[in-house]
């Protein structure tokens, strides 16, 4: 796939997953801007000084002054929106502040950086591609008991992404989403040390999925929450 002279936001870059997509974005050509909240993200970053790497910080994905600033003044191709969060809890134990906690980070953040790159393509005027991430219990309901309220914001984020992907193939951008299982990531192998890690797939493999529903060579799929689940 090729993305020479193609420029692509990633939220969630410095993460086990986005370090996989931006990895292979660079080795196909692509110019990456990604936001970051902590310093130490940055630090640790396995691409920090490439010189198609632009990092910039933000102080909350879900508020619209940081998610303009990471949009501004550039000629946007692709928008890859993986920055969220995960708490499990019930129902009867959520609180409003947890249950708003979840749908900001993981779904207003989404929604804003949907709505500026929509913005940024519409202005560019020579389409693009959006990839959001959703989650298994976004597409199985049942299995998000004890995560109700990730369960929620990942839910609202495929129903985004389906509705918008309507409102904007005829201009050009197609709008779909990933929907992983557990990914085998070091945390959660941390996490569930008794799990079998060999069915989780891998994030190189989830992000050849993404990749490719944000590459050029992607012209027809839009309105998909695809499932990467492995042999989970």
């Amino acid at each position: 796939m090729d993305f020479s002279n193609r420029h692509v936001v990633v939220t969630g870059g410095t993460g086990a997953l986005g370090t996989a997509v931006v990895a292979k974005l660079l080795a196909d050509g692509a110019t990456c801007t990604i936001p970051y909240q902590h310093k130490a993200e940055a630090e640790r970053f396995a691409h920090r000084g490439d010189p198609s790497v632009t990092l910039i910080a933000v102080s909350d994905l879900a508020d619209e002054a940081a998610v303009a600033k990471v949009y501004a003044d550039i000629t946007l191709w692709a928008s890859i929106h993986i920055a969220g969060g995960f708490a499990p809890g019930k129902v009867a134990e959520t609180a409003k502040a947890a249950l708003m906690a979840q749908i900001d980070g993981n779904l207003v953040s989404c929604f804003l950086c949907c709505r500026a790159a929509l913005n940024a393509m519409l202005a560019a005027g020579g389409g693009g591609r959006i990839v959001n991430v959703a989650a298994r219990p976004a597409l199985e309901w049942r299995t998000g008991a004890g995560m109700t309220a990730y369960t929620i914001a990942k839910a609202g984020v495929a129903a985004l992404t389906v509705a918008l992907a309507e409102e904007v193939a005829k201009d050009g951008i197609l709008v779909n989403a990933v929907a992983p299982s557990i990914m085998d990531t070091a945390v959660n192998r941390a996490a569930m040390p008794k799990a079998d890690h060999a069915t989780w797939p891998k994030v190189e493999e989830v992000a050849a999925t993404i990749l490719f529903l944000a590459s050029p060579d992607n012209r027809v799929t839009r309105g998909a929450i695809v499932p990467v689940y492995g042999k989970a």
